[in-house]
């Protein structure tokens, strides 16, 4: 079922364009405007897509964008899907399946995160290295189509930090902070207690969200290569410097965050 769904999708697709693209984009909230600076050969509505959820939230397009971002051929989806907008784990990674059976040969997913390290702080860039999931549902669960991948997915190496060390040399000489740290994903969609700050720092947590795992479990099931860029959006952590931040706030950061990721990826690229 779910592997004929990703076909009609793909076939949809394929009716719109023949791109073939390289990299898969994610951008997250506040970060679409990365999608701008793509040369569009199409640009999709979600809406439009045979089995793709549509964007609840204000700042996501909802878009999939197919083109080149310098010179390089690229799909960008201009917004995600949470758990926390009632869709199931499965509709949540759909779109990432989707742009395996596009063709592309590494995922690029960026999102928005609150700091609950000491050394982290707003504005600044992480790239993840490891997760820990403490989100209600699995999207691998249920029963497994081996056209997809293998039941029981091995979750080692999973993030390259080879790919980070590169990053944060770029990081470097272009004179902003980046870091390399652990993202912790919530369900949402409220805001964190101090007490649940406190927690996830002992844990081991560097940012924490809402969004990411699911997405980079599906991307492991299907052995698609991925990195992970979070922008911070505000520090939470310690906790009696907590300052209370508004999505506005929260967004403007990351649409300057967003500068220095597009930075990045196109580097990378």
């Amino acid at each position: 079922m779910l592997y004929d769904q990703i076909q009609e999708a793909v076939s949809y697709i394929r009716t719109i364009t023949d791109f073939e693209p390289q990299y898969g984009i994610i951008l997250g909230t506040g970060l679409g405007d990365l999608s701008d600076a793509i040369e569009r050969v199409a640009e999709i509505d979600y809406k439009d897509i045979p089995h793709f959820p549509i964007s609840t939230v204000e700042t996501h397009k909802g878009k999939l964008i197919l083109g080149y971002l310098d010179g390089k051929k690229v799909v960008a989806m201009a917004g995600r899907f949470h758990y926390y907008e009632g869709y199931s784990m499965q509709q949540v990674t759909f779109p990432v399946r989707v742009l395996k059976f596009l063709g592309i040969e590494r995922l690029f997913i960026s999102n928005i995160s609150g700091s609950t390290s000491p050394h982290i702080f707003a504005g600044d860039l992480v790239f993840i290295r490891d997760h820990v999931n403490l989100q209600p549902e699995n999207p691998l669960r249920g029963v497994n189509d081996e056209r997809l991948g293998p039941r029981f997915p091995e979750m080692l190496d999973t993030y390259d930090r080879g790919l980070n060390k590169k990053a944060l040399e770029i990081a470097t000489v272009n004179g902003f902070r980046a870091h390399e740290g652990v993202y912790v994903a919530l369900q949402g969609p409220n805001l964190e207690t101090p007490a649940e700050y406190d927690f996830l720092n002992r844990i081991g947590g560097d940012v924490v969200g809402m969004s990411t795992v699911p997405e980079v479990i599906v991307a492991k099931h299907m052995s698609l290569p991925i990195m992970v860029i979070s922008v911070v959006s505000n520090k939470c952590y310690p906790t009696e410097n907590i300052e209370s931040s508004t999505i506005p706030e929260m967004i403007a950061i990351a649409n300057e965050g967003g500068k220095k990721l597009g930075l990045i990826i196109k580097a990378l690229m």
